[in-house]
């Protein structure tokens, strides 16, 4: 099976799938190994690793490298948060047409003007295309993918950008109607009442998509109840990242020597182990016997 079909399999077979933010192939391999079910490849994350704000700034190219990445390191699906879809429908076209062929699961599409601007950003413009605009562009995602699994997340930005709940349901509905294959319902409210208003009040069948980041208190059993079937843990690796990074440097800068370190490290064995090293030995001796076969070696 394809990873669109072990994605699809999964939001059939469990009440929710879980899925971990990553930045690269690395913290992607550390989400598998966690056991989740799939992994967020979050274009929030892949800026912050290239020091550029979450703007629409890096390319489509550059996105879907890391997410290539990610892929080629890991065995469950990986969903690519591609913003606004890198342009027009033409270029949302391209864009489904080279995700696809990447092995990438499934692409989150969003309904804001270009270049976006991050949800959660103080101040910030949070302007939506016109309906009929973002619609144009998952008919094309749609008629562009190959496997009828390969999914098309439509993500609305109406709560966020403070058009209001009949506006959301209104977009969602439209975007179901032209072909999506899940809705991302997207709040920066400090609970879930706001979206658990919207599930709802949305008579939609397709899967639903929360982002939680704003309102971590909610609990697994709490979405699953108001039809939640994908929850998207999108910066945390991210944001642990930072802090835990930012407190070794400055530790180490003061410090007499590493053994001064008073946080918890990582051993050299243990990234090994993600790298997969001791596979090289064992793959160095089997090549080994096959040339002892053939008569290379006495």
């Amino acid at each position: 099976m394809s990873k669109s079909d072990i994605l699809r399999n999964g939001l059939e077979s469990k009440s929710i799938l879980k899925v971990g933010g990553a930045f690269d192939a690395m913290s992607a391999k550390l989400v598998e190994n966690s056991g989740f079910d799939a992994i967020w490849a979050g274009s929030f994350g892949i800026s912050a690793t290239h020091a550029l704000p979450d703007a629409s700034i890096l390319t489509m190219t550059e996105f879907l490298n890391v997410s290539s990445n990610m892929e080629d390191a890991c065995d469950i699906p990986i969903i690519a948060d591609c913003d606004t879809g890198f342009g027009g429908p033409s270029n949302v076209s391209h864009m489904v047409k080279k995700y696809e062929k990447a092995g990438i699961a499934a692409v989150c599409i969003e309904d804001k003007t270009f270049p976006k601007q991050n949800s959660f950003l103080e101040n910030s413009k949070q302007e939506l295309l016109p309906e009929k605009e973002f619609v144009a562009k998952i008919i094309a995602a749609k008629e562009a993918k190959e496997n009828s699994n390969f999914m098309i997340i439509g993500r609305t930005e109406a709560l966020i950008s403070g058009l209001g709940m009949k506006e959301a349901v209104k977009r969602a509905n439209a975007y179901e109607k032209a072909g999506a294959d899940a809705i991302l319902i997207h709040s920066k409210q400090n609970t879930p009442e706001e979206i658990f208003e919207f599930s709802e009040s949305w008579g939609g069948t397709l899967p639903l998509v929360v982002v939680p980041t704003s309102f971590p208190t909610v609990k697994l059993d709490e979405l699953i109840s108001h039809k939640i079937k994908m929850v998207i843990y999108a910066n945390q690796t991210l944001r642990a990242t930072h802090a835990i990074i930012s407190k070794v440097l400055e530790q180490l800068k003061n410090s007499a020597s590493i053994d001064d370190l008073s946080v918890d490290m990582t051993s050299m064995k243990e990234i090994f182990q993600l790298q997969e090293t001791y596979n090289i030995k064992k793959q160095e001796e089997k090549i080994e016997k096959d040339l002892k076969k053939m008569g290379y070696i006495n």
